[in-house]
């Protein structure tokens, strides 16, 4: 029975030999209780009259009378199991639409629990219990709930599809071995099923590895996205720093200068943009087939397997994107053209603006992979894992007390030095309203109030209040930008005695300190400054440079 209760009064009544409950019980003379037909073919097969429990003989065969109080119990017990079976089943919930119903319930259909393959019916937990407690009925094969299951009986010979053809690739029963088929080969369903699930398995494998590889795909082309915007978003910057001079009569080349170089990043962006819905078409696709192929894989049903297989073997088209790539748009020529037409009047800019440009190539060729030295960093800056950026933090690093590390000021310096020839380094300051960079000699103090001065040791830039740039030549020199640097080069000559800072976006000098008198090594120097509340919360980050170029920050 299913219900606890039931169990519990059921051994009470039930008879040894056939393991069910009593059907016309019967008392023997020792006292013990069984089905009247159960010990009459239990004496009928052995040459002795014995009790099979107590095994208490007897001379002759005991005359057997139905025990009538036992038999009204045994009565009233199927009913309340009835009642309580029919409360159960009417509990439940009816089954679903996609689900397979109960072949047994009446009215209500309830959601099958497991389907027969010997009574080809379906089961609910209620209507199932008989397949889980009697003898016979538990030899019988459970199997999930699938509906139509006569479709996997034969329908020649009406007997279970247990083989597998390999030679027709189709399930067979044991008489189309030997009759249709006698000349085929054949192996056991659950066999074949293993070898198939084993093959679906290999093929979800490759499916995710594709769609792995086009998700790889999608970031390289919004990396190269991000790397055409900020071309022209340098692009812009420099026009403007071009026509900016020009009255009105120039606005106009302007206008068409930034017209055409933000037509050439929407075409960009309108190619990324096609190839990523096709890319995210592609992976949306293999997502539906992985969602089948995982289905089917785990699916326990050898035939609904292996009728399904070969639909989901073929792999949907796909694109070969191995070579694919965001066509870059080229700015080369574009600005040069714009300033054509005016070249009379801009001539003197374009002088001072290409010897910039020149001056800031130059330096960069003296480029070096600059990282931040933990050691150095005061207990409440966060350094990146790759050591390549720092901002503030408000909680104090219990740290040991290195004699390196800065203890008052939220200073840190890089690992590299320099004590000979020439350096160069590009720190990104977008998004700060403070920030203080430079170089600064290793015997410098770093406990206590600091005074960022050459005389100490430090030969700094730094931006306060979001617009106010001054150079700490001791005393403060105010600086005067035309525009607001994203980016600062920072560059040295140690055998010059020179330290200048770029605006690298713009190909602008921000300033330089002359005439220094370098005896040791020099470290670049950082200050994020203080977070203000969140205000001042972007970081420091030191960024690659491409040769002959701007390059791009990489954060991590």
């Amino acid at each position: 029975m299913s219900a606890a209760s039931c169990l519990l009064s059921e051994d009470q009544f039930l008879c040894c030999i056939c393991l069910d409950v009593f059907t016309d019980p019967v008392s023997t003379p020792c006292g013990h209780n069984f089905c009247k037909n159960c010990i009459n073919e239990h004496w009928n097969s052995n040459d002795q009259y014995l009790c099979p429990l107590c095994k208490k003989g007897f001379c002759r065969r005991p005359e057997l009378h139905i025990n009538t109080f036992i038999s009204e119990m045994v009565s009233q017990f199927r009913q309340e199991a009835q009642q309580k079976a029919s409360s159960s089943s009417s509990e439940q919930q009816a089954a679903k639409p996609g689900e397979v119903p109960c072949d047994v319930c009446t009215g209500t259909k309830v959601k099958a629990l497991k389907s027969c393959l010997v009574c080809l019916t379906s089961y609910c937990e209620t209507h199932l219990e008989p397949h889980l407690t009697t003898l016979g009925l538990k030899r019988h094969q459970l199997m999930d709930p699938v509906e139509n299951l006569e479709d996997r009986m034969c329908k020649k010979h009406d007997k279970p599809l247990e083989l597998f053809c390999t030679t027709d690739q189709t399930c067979v029963c044991t008489l189309c071995s030997v009759l249709d088929h006698k000349t085929h080969e054949f192996v056991p369903l659950k066999e074949e099923y293993e070898g198939k699930k084993a093959e679906l398995g290999k093929t979800e494998a490759e499916i995710q590895k594709m769609i792995q590889k086009r998700r790889l795909k999608i970031q390289k082309i919004k990396h190269s996205v991000d790397l055409s915007k900020e071309a022209a978003d340098r692009e812009k910057a420099r026009g403007v720093q071009v026509f900016t001079a020009l009255k009105e009569s120039v606005e106009r080349s302007l206008n068409e200068l930034i017209e055409t170089i933000e037509e050439k990043q929407r075409t960009t962006e309108k190619q990324a943009e096609d190839f990523i819905k096709e890319l995210k078409q592609e992976i949306s696709e293999l997502k539906k087939r992985s969602s089948e192929v995982v289905k089917l894989s785990h699916s326990e049903d050898h035939f609904y397997l292996l009728e399904n297989f070969l639909s989901l073997k073929a792999a949907p088209p796909t694109k070969d994107w191995t070579e694919v790539s965001v066509r870059l748009s080229s700015y080369d020529g574009t600005l040069v053209k714009a300033v054509a037409q005016l070249e009379e009047t801009l001539s003197k800019q374009m002088k001072k603006l290409v010897k910039a440009e020149a001056e800031l190539k130059r330096v960069q060729q003296y480029a070096v992979n600059v990282t931040l030295d933990p050691d150095t960093a005061h207990p409440k800056l966060i350094l990146s894992k790759n050591k390549k950026q720092v901002n503030h933090g408000d909680v104090l690093k219990n740290l040991p007390n290195n004699p390196k590390r800065f203890s008052h000021c939220v200073f840190v310096l890089g690992k590299q030095s320099l004590s000979t020839g020439r350096f160069y380094f590009e720190v990104q300051v977008k998004e700060k309203t403070k920030w203080t960079l430079g170089v600064a000699r290793q015997s410098i103090n770093r406990k206590g109030n600091i005074k960022l001065r050459p005389r100490d040791g430090f030969w700094t830039i730094w931006l306060r209040n979001g617009n106010e740039y001054s150079a700490n030549s001791g005393p403060t020199v105010r600086l005067s930008l035309k525009s607001r640097p994203q980016k600062v080069g920072v560059f040295v000559d140690y055998e010059e005695g020179l330290v200048s800072f770029y605006d690298v976006d713009a190909a602008a000098l921000i300033y330089s300190f002359t005439g220094c008198s370098f005896t040791e090594k020099l470290y670049p120097f950082f200050s994020p400054c203080l977070n203000d509340g969140g205000k001042n919360s972007a970081p420091l980050i030191i960024c690659p440079i491409s040769a002959g170029s701007t390059g791009a920050c990489i954060t991590q």
